[in-house]
């Protein structure tokens, strides 16, 4: 399997994943044109690309779906609330291309995708469990927690795509209006650093888990400062950086964190 994080932050998301047979985008939060240009610096090609599949409605995540789907009659796949919440914004799609997600899974090709609830102000906010063989990709992102739910279906992952949104003391004293500051915090908002780093520690086993840390706020966060939250607790938990865990971070401008598995 191979993951790609092409863009990653509040101004726009979009991973890649795919196996020996199928190619997916679980998001495309920016201009079509960018996500192609994204693609295209990887070696991959947009008119090879099987499916996107949405977590939710929020325009970071679904700006260039619409144009993606018409341009290279790629089918899009959410759940029905999720479906429903986006319509409007995305443009018209092809009804072959409209894939409503009645059940939480589906097979493109030789990759099986299955989605699971995460806790977000959205009309139906999910992350996707990628597999193949024995192996396994996540995303979970825009988290207001760590859920049980959440839990479940990362700790076997061998690669994670994890919120570390924000620094909770920039934001409480950052810009953001009040009402937006208590969205943030709230339990359908998003996971701060420190939060990531505890998550981390609650699934970390004996088997290795590669940890991409992501959806970074441009306003209450830095690379720098998330990362070394992160490991800090992790050492203070007694975990081995680069055995236990290997982490990364998903860039906001540009294709990062590209693994095999």
């Amino acid at each position: 399997m191979k993951f790609c994080s092409l863009y990653s932050g509040s101004s726009g998301n979009s991973s890649f994943v795919s196996t020996e047979k199928a190619r997916i985008l679980i998001d495309a939060g920016l201009p079509g044109k960018k996500i192609e240009e994204a693609l295209k610096s990887i070696n991959e090609k947009p008119e090879e690309i099987d499916a996107i599949f949405v977590t939710h409605e929020h325009s970071d995540h679904i700006k260039g779906i619409g144009v993606i789907s018409r341009k290279y009659d790629v089918p899009i796949y959410a759940n029905n609330r999720t479906w429903q919440a986006m319509a409007k914004a995305i443009g018209n799609i092809k009804d072959k291309n409209i894939k409503v997600m009645e059940n939480n899974y589906v097979s493109i090709k030789d990759m099986y995708i299955e989605s699971y609830s995460t806790p977000h102000d959205a009309a139906d906010s999910c992350g996707y469990a990628v597999s193949f063989g024995n192996k396994k990709i996540c995303t979970a992102t825009d988290l207001g927690y760590f859920t049980d739910e959440v839990k479940k279906n990362i700790m076997d992952a061998d690669l994670i795509l994890l919120e570390s949104n924000h620094d909770i003391e920039m934001l409480k004293f950052g810009p953001y209006p009040y009402v937006l500051k208590r969205r943030i915090l709230s339990d359908v908002g998003h996971l701060s650093n420190a939060a990531c780093g505890e998550a981390i520690a609650e699934i970390t086993t004996e088997k290795q888990k590669k940890i991409v840390l992501g959806h970074l706020s441009h306003t209450n966060n830095y690379p720098e400062l998330a990362y070394a939250t992160v490991k800090n607790i992790l050492i203070e938990k007694g975990i081995d950086i680069g055995k236990d865990v290997i982490l990364s971070m998903a860039d906001r401008h540009k294709p990062s964190s590209y693994f095999e598995l």
